[in-house]
């Protein structure tokens, strides 16, 4: 009896101990909120490391932690530690997915790590997994188009470059070779992208940054043209896009200047 006794006071200890970790865990997640908001990085990252070394499963601790790691990461720094920053927030946004699968912000950050590396495949891969879990991810469609024109236009630019073709000089690109070169490379690319963008506006139609991605891949993809009246429907209807653009981001601008710039609570956001 004696015995059993014990093991039950053993257990309430650890339950006891449990409960205590995990109330100072919730306490140190909400300084290290206060120091976030407050911009003090460092800060933040020691409480919510120790949030989470209190209670391993505090998933949105861990999510924190993640987000504060990325925040102190500077994109285009080639540097040890600032790679180090990319990497430990990397590490901690797949420890929150080991947990949550379906997390879509712990998604969405490294997708944008990926993008910001310039790793395009890598973010194409983690644009495509996330719009799996959320398909209304307008920014994820227009990612992956901004993702298409990153991997053609280099190539695009070094062609008519190297054909001695300057950037206002119109197309199509007239040697046959590398215009049929580029089309088989890239075809498949540009239209990924546009029908990426296409379904971005399908659920955004005001996305105007969507539309300057569609008119960029649309008048690029017009020097690959086979003859010069495609050329002109092509870039016809990519200045369409530009006109488009332009008349959505007035109407935004024209919207914000009657409400101040204040915040417009949607009547249907869930």
């Amino acid at each position: 009896m004696r015995k059993v006794m014990l093991i039950l006071a053993v257990a309430a200890l650890a339950i006891l101990g449990s409960s205590c970790n995990k109330l100072k865990a919730r306490d140190h997640l909400n300084k290290g909120v206060q120091a976030f908001t407050a911009a003090q990085y460092p800060e933040a990252i020691e409480h919510f490391k120790t949030a989470v070394d209190l209670d391993p499963g505090f998933a949105s601790a861990r999510l924190y932690l993640a987000i504060a790691y990325m925040q102190q990461w500077i994109p285009g720094a080639d540097s040890p530690e600032n790679n180090k920053m990319a990497q430990a927030a990397l590490d901690q946004f797949m420890k929150v997915l080991e947990q949550d699968p379906k997390n879509t912000t712990a998604m969405a950050s490294i997708a944008s790590l990926n993008l910001n590396q310039k790793n395009w495949d890598g973010a194409q891969q983690w644009y495509e997994k996330l719009i799996a879990v959320d398909p209304a991810s307008a920014d994820s469609y227009y990612s992956m188009g901004f993702i298409a024109w990153s991997k053609w236009y280099p190539e695009y630019g070094k062609a008519r470059a190297g054909l001695g073709m300057k950037q206002e000089d119109p197309g199509p690109i007239k040697d046959k070779k590398v215009k049929e070169e580029l089309k088989a490379k890239f075809g498949p690319v540009i239209d990924g992208g546009l029908a990426a963008l296409d379904k971005a506006l399908q659920i955004n139609p005001d996305y105007d940054d969507a539309m300057a991605y569609e008119n960029l891949l649309i008048r690029e993809r017009a020097d690959l043209a086979d003859t010069k009246e495609e050329y002109d429907k092509q870039t016809k209807v990519a200045d369409d896009w530009v006109q488009r653009a332009l008349a959505t981001k007035k109407k935004k601008a024209e919207a914000k200047n009657k409400t101040g710039g204040s915040i417009v609570v949607d009547p249907n956001a869930k």
